[in-house]
């Protein structure tokens, strides 16, 4: 059941990663990179929050499970 879980937030880690790396090169991003020099909280926190999850789905597969 762990494996199944470590792996769900893996994918789901790497779907928010792509979400985020989508909307950083989006208009929106692009115009407020223009004008702050940065680009938009909404891609800034989803690239975070995806390489976390994914972080802890990986960490969870690496350790593996204590049951035989």
């Amino acid at each position: 059941m762990t494996k199944i879980l470590s792996l769900a937030l893996l994918a789901g880690g790497i779907a928010l990663i792509i979400c985020g790396l989508n909307a950083n090169q989006s208009v929106g991003s692009d115009v407020s990179r223009f004008f702050t020099g940065s680009p938009t909280d909404r891609s800034l926190w989803l690239l975070i929050g995806g390489i976390v999850v994914a972080v802890v789905g990986l960490g969870g597969l690496m350790r593996g499970s204590k049951t035989p």
